[in-house]
């Protein structure tokens, strides 16, 4: 149809035309096919020199390679071929090839009915393949798809034979990579226990935050991608994690104490990352500190001892006290959080219980990067003023969701 034959159609030629092109386009991929079979019952190395048919599609067609190789598997599956010694090689859905070459079969269609046959036995898979052409007339692939896992339930009820007695090993692989603009890239595969105690850790942490500071409008993956940094967190907080070269593993950020205090500079993160003084800081109300003296060419000339700011005595009485995040609002549970020094103990704040105070890892950095301010009131609890543009009179608020201990005074 011509730009003035669509301008002046209606809705149903518009329709009418699409349906033929489609028609057009599942034969034209049908031929291909068949041609491609051909193709290898002839020997694609002799014709063309390519190791395999879908080598060749691949560069035909422009295609990924895993595109190409589903095309040709599609296509055995429709088309009768010959082996490279002259034998015949049967189709798998020869009826469903020929009713593909009309033009009248989508891709979705084909792969679910020879997704079927496929799980059949040869001698019952002509009288299926007449049952699921007959119901494609009419119905979706999905609702064939649904037929045919009841003709494969009622055909084969005991499914297919147990490989051994012994359970297969789970698939788990997993890579982690730094590119070098510092962005990390996870990929991963996993057996469904495992995936499913996943998805199920990162749901529960991956909820919309609650608080005072405003609605959460992170996205889907932003939230995702939070919640798998606290589950970091939360695995490296476990006493149970195998120690590394006799120490718990950990990671090593170093920064001068100028910087530090300041929160303007660099700081160096691991063995080849960095990050912002801002953000050590915010690590470092809550670490492992090892100070040095380093020389001209920043050789070190003496290493102090290594010594936790805040002790397991005095976080067993944040918990007490705070009973999980303090912000307003943040119902997160102790384990998910960090001690927080109200003035920074590179400012000389002194790391004692009315100098702390417990936040989860998001409220800790918006506290270190916002206008809120903490202190601990008269009574000994913590309180939170909002910035200005929240609250004009800047009323102290608490977190009220915590209960607090059934004996308190």
């Amino acid at each position: 149809m011509d730009s003035e034959a669509v301008w002046k159609a209606d809705a149903v030629a518009l329709a009418d035309r699409i349906s033929t092109l489609l028609g057009v386009v599942r034969s034209a991929e049908a031929e291909i096919g068949s041609l491609l079979v051909e193709i290898e019952s002839r020997g694609v190395m002799d014709l063309f020199g390519y190791r395999s048919a879908a080598r060749l599609f691949e560069h035909l067609a422009d295609v990924p390679k895993v595109a190409a190789e589903r095309v040709v598997k599609r296509a055995r599956a429709l088309n009768a071929g010959r082996a490279l010694d002259g034998s015949p090689v049967p189709a798998v859905a020869p009826a469903t090839g020929a009713a593909a070459a009309g033009g009248s079969l989508s891709t979705p269609m084909v792969d679910a009915i020879v997704g079927v046959l496929g799980q059949l036995a040869p001698e019952h898979r002509d009288d299926a393949e007449r049952s699921l052409l007959a119901f494609a007339s009419s119905a979706g692939h999905k609702q064939v798809a649904a037929l045919g896992a009841r003709i494969v339930a009622h055909l084969d009820p005991d499914g297919a034979e147990p490989v051994g007695s012994e359970p297969s090993a789970p698939t788990r692989e997993l890579s982690l990579r730094r590119k070098r603009t510092g962005v990390w890239e996870l990929t991963g595969r996993f057996d469904e226990e495992t995936g499913t105690r996943a998805g199920a850790l990162l749901d529960s942490l991956a909820e919309r935050r609650s608080g005072d500071e405003g609605a959460d409008f992170r996205s889907p993956q932003e939230r995702y991608g939070d919640a798998f940094s606290d589950a970091i967190d939360l695995a490296l907080n476990s006493p149970d994690l195998p120690m590394q070269a006799g120490e718990r593993a950990h990671v090593m950020v170093a920064v001068s104490l100028s910087d530090l205090k300041s929160g303007v500079g660099q700081a160096s993160l691991g063995d080849t990352g960095t990050m912002s003084a801002a953000e050590a800081r915010v690590h470092a109300c809550d670490s492992m500190l090892i100070p040095a003296v380093l020389g001209e060419k920043s050789e070190p000339l003496n290493l102090g001892r290594l010594r936790r700011l805040i002790s397991a005595g005095l976080r067993r009485a944040l918990f007490l006290r705070d009973r999980g995040c303090a912000f307003p609002g943040c119902h997160r549970p102790p384990r998910h959080c960090q001690g927080h020094h109200i003035r920074h103990w590179a400012e000389g704040g002194a790391t004692e219980l009315g100098n702390l105070v417990l936040l989860c890892a998001h409220h800790h950095r918006l506290l270190h990067r916002s206008g809120w301010e903490v202190r601990i009131a008269a009574d000994g609890l913590p309180e939170f003023r909002p910035p200005a543009f929240l609250d004009k009179r800047r009323k102290p608020r608490r977190n009220n969701l915590h209960q607090p201990l059934p004996f308190a005074a």
